[in-house]
């Protein structure tokens, strides 16, 4: 049989940490000190923090169509972010790469759109790529599961020549 001896710490105030009396703590409540776990009645209500503003689809669309365009993605990563033809027409544009440049990378210098109607978006981003510019266009359409995708896509005002056996 083994004998367990414990000793019982002497409560000093000396040896005790101090209590926290920050009044920062979360949920606004008092410290361990003042009794009680959780918020009191008496104590201020917590502040909710600030909304943070959630990019526009057509801001997010177009970075996403300019790394595919560029190369730095592949176009497979648009796949569930495309309906419609639009993902062939995005296929057919990469091939070519026509935003593939040596030098610096290109950036979307700005973006604009409009609503044609509730859950249509057509925008057009300004693409620069060192001093050279160019034009990218896509629709962007909310679907039944609230998400926004690809409908359409051209590159600087020339369309994608569709295959007629496509059709």
């Amino acid at each position: 049989m083994h004998k367990v001896m414990t000793r019982t710490a002497q409560r000093h105030s000396a040896s005790r940490p101090p209590t926290r009396r920050d009044t920062r703590r979360p949920g606004g409540g008092p410290s361990r000190a003042q009794g009680g776990a959780g918020p009191s009645r008496t104590a201020p209500a917590a502040r909710q923090p600030a909304a943070v503003p959630q990019p526009r689809p057509t801001d997010l669309f177009a970075d996403r169509l300019l790394l595919v365009l560029s190369g730095q993605r592949p176009v497979h990563a648009m796949l569930r972010h495309t309906a419609g033809r639009a993902y062939d027409d995005l296929v057919r544009l990469a091939e070519h790469g026509p935003l593939r440049v040596r030098g610096p990378r290109p950036v979307v210098r700005d973006i604009g759109y409009c609503q044609p109607r509730p859950g249509a978006i057509e925008a057009f981003a300004r693409v620069g790529t060192g001093d050279r510019l160019r034009a990218m266009a896509f629709r962007l359409e909310l679907g039944r599961d609230h998400r926004w995708r690809c409908t359409a896509i051209e590159l600087g005002g020339t369309r994608t020549e569709r295959n007629p056996d496509d059709d």
